[in-house]
């Protein structure tokens, strides 16, 4: 394989990667802060500790919860991309 073939599917296995990692993350915070802001209009309350802490204390058990998966995920990565850059796999 060429180095443009390698860096192109390193690449694309490194966005792969982004989004697994990222997207657990931050669609639960999405999620507590569209419930939230329900709530909020519902009972016409203002307060922007409300809207912080549930996103917060969502993302803390995400990460309590799927954090040793992630780590995986991006060591994976990790391996992938510095034995594609010397040549041979660990």
């Amino acid at each position: 394989m060429d180095s443009a073939a390698i860096i192109a599917t390193e690449g694309r296995a490194a966005l792969v990667t982004i989004v697994l990692v990222a997207g657990p993350l931050l669609g639960t915070v999405l999620i507590v802060g569209i419930v939230i802001s329900i709530v909020q209009a519902a009972t016409q309350i203002s307060e922007a500790t409300l809207s912080f802490m549930p996103k917060f204390l969502g993302a803390i058990v995400v990460l309590a919860v799927s954090g040793t998966w992630m780590l995986r995920q991006v060591e994976t990565l990790f391996v992938n991309v510095l034995s594609a850059s010397t040549g041979h796999w660990p």
